[in-house]
């Protein structure tokens, strides 16, 4: 019997000693990361219209049926909505959420005209809106600056002190002491500057330069293509040069060199994310690949599940990612108005009421559209048709 005992014994992985978070706590941890940053970057256009003197009427956490608010002494009514998947600040002056100008202002005089956002200059509009993605950026900097100084920057130099099975790297002649300076021309200065260059990139066949006994050699590298998998059954798919470096430290930052770090590594986040977002539309990765709410609550559990660094960080990662899409330029988002006053500044008018109308309408339906698709891919991830 205890011979048999111990054949059934389990064999525990880390993705079995890690609990699956429950619905109960993905739906908390989603609203735990949308509802603050969806605060902070109303508050960015919030504050900024004060700034300028123009009058806010509606302060809105979600959309749709108002389940609580209050109205403060300045005329803005604060509300929490039933639909807790954005937000929005109505100025006055503007007919609806989507910032469209209420027509029936189009004849009314400078008095009237006093404190709407439409009376603001250009250049105050401008700000007003792009407060809200950078209210964004700043908070993720922020998050970034405080892991630096509490936690340090790993640092290692670009010199390979090893090969993973299957290199890259070593099938293309790299040898074990060569140091990797550039990348496709992009110098390479740090070890983990180079997972930065090639992740993005399976499959694709890069130009590696690198130094050996005081020699400049270059040569082309195609990269593995790595399909891993997180703590919970998550497949990973990156590029990969196959290398490994020869040393690794923490070194400690002062607060001001923490503001580059915190910079540096916002700056590489914002240009993966335009980059994966380029490979989608080109065909090169999967639209699958896209998520949405539900896979935002769901990474929302999982990191929560894994403690609150891990949780904060994919906080910082969602901040960004809520500036860079407010930046697009698609009506109704906070890009699509600031490619309406570019228009203006070039035209040295507005565009017409009408033109701007059918524009937020075509923008709110490609919103809902991409909103629809990526919900849908989100239910096809989880329960995979066929399986």
């Amino acid at each position: 019997m205890k011979k048999r005992a111990a054949m059934r014994a389990p064999c525990w992985s880390l993705p079995d000693l890690i609990q699956s978070p429950s619905v109960l706590m993905m739906i908390g941890a989603f609203l735990l990361v949308l509802g603050p940053l969806v605060v902070f970057h109303e508050l960015g256009h919030y504050l900024v219209a004060r700034l300028f003197k123009v009058r806010s009427d509606v302060f809105s956490i979600g959309f749709g049926k108002e389940l609580a608010g209050w109205t403060d002494r300045r005329g803005t009514r604060w509300k929490i909505a039933a639909l807790p998947l954005g937000g929005y600040v109505q100025f006055a002056g503007d007919m609806n959420a989507a910032s469209v100008p209420d027509p029936a202002l189009a004849n009314a005089s400078a008095e009237e005209l006093r404190g709407t956002f439409q009376a603001a200059k250009l250049w105050q509009r401008a700000l007003i809106v792009l407060a809200g993605p950078v209210a964004n950026l700043f908070l993720a900097i922020a998050i970034f600056w405080v892991f630096a100084i509490s936690y340090g920057v790993p640092v290692a130099p670009p010199r390979i002190g090893g090969f993973s099975e299957h290199s890259a790297a070593q099938t293309a002649g790299l040898r074990v002491g060569d140091t990797i300076t550039a990348i496709d021309g992009a110098p390479i200065s740090s070890f983990f500057e180079i997972a930065e260059r090639v992740a993005i990139y399976p499959g694709r066949t890069v130009t590696v330069e690198a130094e050996r006994d005081g020699r400049r050699i270059s040569t082309p590298v195609t990269l593995e293509t790595a399909v891993d998998k997180d703590e919970f059954g998550n497949e990973i798919r990156r590029g990969m040069l196959g290398v490994r470096a020869t040393a690794l430290e923490f070194k400690p930052v002062g607060p001001v060199e923490a503001v580059g770090v915190a910079v540096d590594q916002s700056i590489g986040s914002v240009r993966m994310m335009a980059i994966g977002l380029g490979q989608i539309v080109s065909g090169e990765r999967p639209v699958s690949e896209m998520g949405g709410p539900i896979k935002i609550a769901k990474f929302s559990g999982e990191r929560l599940a894994l403690g609150w660094p891990e949780f904060v960080a994919f906080a910082a990662l969602i901040s960004i990612n809520l500036a860079f899409i407010n930046l697009l330029p698609i009506p109704t988002l906070d890009g699509g108005h600031l490619a309406f006053y570019a228009a203006e500044a070039i035209r040295r008018r507005p565009l017409g009421a009408r033109s701007q109308e059918w524009a937020f309408r075509t923008g709110l339906a490609f919103v809902l559209a991409v909103m629809l698709f990526v919900t849908v891919n989100d239910l096809v991830a989880l329960f995979p048709i066929g399986k």
